[in-house]
């Protein structure tokens, strides 16, 4: 079993948190803040951590990587990493979806490339689907693919969900959604094992792993579910 796997890790951190009224990032679930609990996760996956923001406030957690055309959204962010990373593949996590639980992310990097499509080198996109819903902010992306990430900034499209369709519908790469469910994951019934298997608090708070705290509400409810989080 692997120590990390050979992927560069990226924290989406740039955003306005204008439903919010402050900084997402810095905002304490559990006594810690979000970014502290979303590079702790990626630190577990991947080689390498930095965070997509021009936010100073955020260089403790990890190395900053500021975006090369700003106001774009999380799509910036993207193609600031695609251009600098040390990895053919990029995971992108928001960092503001605490509930979802590292093994989850684990076991679909595993399963990915046990199924060569990471391996191979053959560039695409792979995203998670909820409750039928995509859910491009969480994507694990080939460097490749950085050419159509910065054509449509030029053409100002900012929607990663309809550029992932692009990209898939090219023929070249390869844009895969996949359920959760899916996943063969392990569970435990104590919250002690390793964080790779899911614990019961987490198995019970399966409808909120994609949960994006965007406001106050959204914040009670994270912490409602704090045994939820990774230990």
């Amino acid at each position: 079993m692997p120590t990390t796997f050979p992927i560069s890790g990226y924290v989406l951190a740039g955003g306005r948190s204008s439903r919010m009224g402050r900084d997402k990032a810095l905002i304490s679930l559990a006594g810690r803040p979000l970014i502290d609990h979303a590079v702790t996760k990626l630190r577990r996956v991947c080689a390498d951590v930095s965070i997509l923001s021009s936010d100073s406030a955020l260089a403790g957690f990890a190395p900053i990587v500021p975006d090369l055309h700003p106001q774009c959204g999380p799509i910036g962010g993207i193609e600031a990493a695609l251009s600098g990373t040390s990895h053919d593949w990029n995971l992108f996590f928001p960092v503001d979806m605490p509930l979802l639980p590292t093994a989850l992310l684990w076991h679909w990097i595993a399963d990915a490339l046990d199924g060569s499509s990471l391996r191979s080198g053959r560039p695409g996109i792979r995203i998670f689907t909820a409750g039928g819903r995509p859910q491009p902010g969480l994507c694990l992306i080939h460097r490749a693919i950085a050419p159509l990430i910065s054509s449509a900034i030029a053409r100002e499209d900012f929607a990663l969900l309809s550029i992932f369709e692009e990209a898939g519908g090219e023929g070249r790469y390869r844009f895969i959604c996949q359920s959760p469910p899916d996943l063969q994951l392990p569970t435990t019934a104590r919250a002690t094992e390793s964080w790779r298997q899911l614990t019961k608090p987490q198995v019970a708070a399966q409808p909120l792993w994609f949960l994006n705290v965007n406001t106050r509400e959204d914040l009670a409810l994270a912490q409602s579910r704090a045994s939820a989080l990774d230990t």
